[in-house]
């Protein structure tokens, strides 16, 4: 290793012969700095340098094997796993999207289904409802209710053992003309004159229940005059005869004034229905051009007729049908796009929004429904009221009163059983539950 030594130690000159020579100042600022960075190198690190470069200037050096520094590299062992961690995150974000995208294509599938489903059923719906509406329309009671109505109030009729026209005939004899009828031209003339009255073409064309009443006040006013020229006819005998006859003239009051009431409401509930089978033809128009039907035209027909007619074109078995092309059209490999078919046929959810609006009208119908049924009872209870009165004013018999009574509550049994039978509202409510109209798409 001396063969490496200057040159002046070599040969022995020692340090001396450069002692008279002055030494070069150090400048201090560069020597600081390089005492800063020697600072902040770790201590094997400057070992490390400083044996390299002896190795470098020294052959023997190079001979000797550098020293193996283990250490944890722990800034790589981190990015690995920040990149396997990454790799993991990628997998699990893939599966989510791909579990969204299959998500999203089972809630078109669902939306779809709902969407069809209703509208199947709610065509049956519009035929069931129309269907019930015109059968309601067409209702007053029943044809045995009414015979035995029209009986009650016929004048000529003996339902209750008497007869108005006969019993009319009967007081003016007997009150009148103090059973003196056979007595006298004047007083053939006053029996004769009242039977004419009776017999008039005029009350027999009457088809409500005031031909009784029309009878009676129309006899009264007869004798009123009559009684002017006729001094057999005095005030008394006037006032006890109509005295006689508001017995008779109070029960028919009773009974025209339940068939009045009846008639009212019947009518009332006629008109309303009339509305509703309106609104559904709107509702059935928008649906039908909806769905590219071909729209109800309405014309000089009634509109039940028009209806009727138009369900042979607008039906289930058509609407099913519809669905199927529009399945068909979008099918790809295999698959419908239910995404596509959607979202290029918008009409069929504004046509599911609005099935809350014919839900309604079906609501709206059993209502009126219902009122019908309403108005019977009230029927029923008033004409038993007249009954009561034809009893408590000695018209009739207590036991011809109760057996018409029970006679009158058996066919309004039947009359009920009837209509409910061919009306069938059970049938609405179990199509109309199919539609589940509170689930809106958008």
């Amino acid at each position: 290793m001396l063969k490496h030594l200057p040159t002046e130690m070599k040969h022995g000159n020692g340090l001396e012969a450069t002692c008279n020579h002055s030494l070069p100042l150090v400048q201090p600022g560069k020597n600081s700095r390089t005492f800063k960075w020697m600072k902040v190198l770790p201590a094997p690190f400057i070992f490390l340098l400083t044996f390299q470069a002896a190795q470098a200037q020294d052959p023997e050096l190079k001979a000797i094997t550098s020293p193996v520094i283990k250490t944890q590299d722990t800034t790589i062992r981190k990015l690995l796993e920040e990149m396997q961690r990454i790799t993991d995150n990628d997998k699990t974000n893939s599966n989510a999207i791909q579990a969204l995208l299959q998500g999203k294509e089972i809630d078109n599938m669902s939306k779809y289904d709902l969407i069809k489903n209703n509208i199947i059923n709610a065509s049956e719906t519009y035929y069931l409802l129309n269907k019930k509406i015109i059968d309601l329309k067409s209702r007053t009671t029943t044809n045995n209710l009414d015979v035995f109505i029209t009986s009650l109030n016929n004048p000529e009729s003996k339902a209750l053992g008497f007869s108005l026209s006969d019993r009319i005939v009967e007081l003016v004899e007997k009150i009148i003309l103090k059973n003196k009828s056979d007595k006298g031209e004047k007083n053939s003339k006053i029996v004769e004159s009242t039977k004419s009255i009776i017999n008039s073409p005029i009350f027999q064309s009457f088809t409500s229940l005031t031909p009784p009443l029309a009878i009676a006040n129309s006899v009264m006013n007869f004798l009123h005059s009559v009684s002017v020229n006729n001094k057999q006819i005095n005030q008394k005998s006037l006032q006890d005869f109509e005295k006689e006859l508001n017995k008779y003239v109070v029960y028919y009051t009773a009974l025209n004034d339940a068939n009045q009431k009846f008639e009212y409401g019947l009518n009332f509930n006629k008109d309303q229905l009339s509305l509703l089978q309106d609104n559904l033809f709107d509702h059935l128009s928008f649906t039908a051009t909806s769905l590219k039907f071909p729209a109800p035209q309405k014309g000089a027909k009634p509109l039940s007729q028009t209806m009727n007619e138009y369900f042979y074109e607008f039906k289930k078995e058509k609407v099913v049908d519809y669905f199927g092309q529009l399945e068909t059209k979008y099918t790809k490999n295999k698959r419908i796009d239910y995404e596509s078919l959607l979202r290029e046929n918008p009409n069929l959810k504004e046509v599911n929004n609005q099935l809350e609006d014919l839900v309604l009208q079906t609501k709206r119908f059993e209502n009126l429904y219902n009122e019908y049924f309403t108005l019977l009872d009230s029927y029923y209870s008033k004409v038993n009221n007249s009954l009561k009165i034809a009893q408590d004013n000695g018209l009739a018999e207590k036991n011809i009163i109760e057996n018409k009574q029970a006679e009158f509550r058996n066919l309004k049994t039947d009359a009920v059983q009837e209509i409910q039978a061919s009306i069938n509202i059970r049938e609405l409510y179990s199509n109309t539950e199919k539609i589940k109209y509170r689930y809106r798409i958008f």
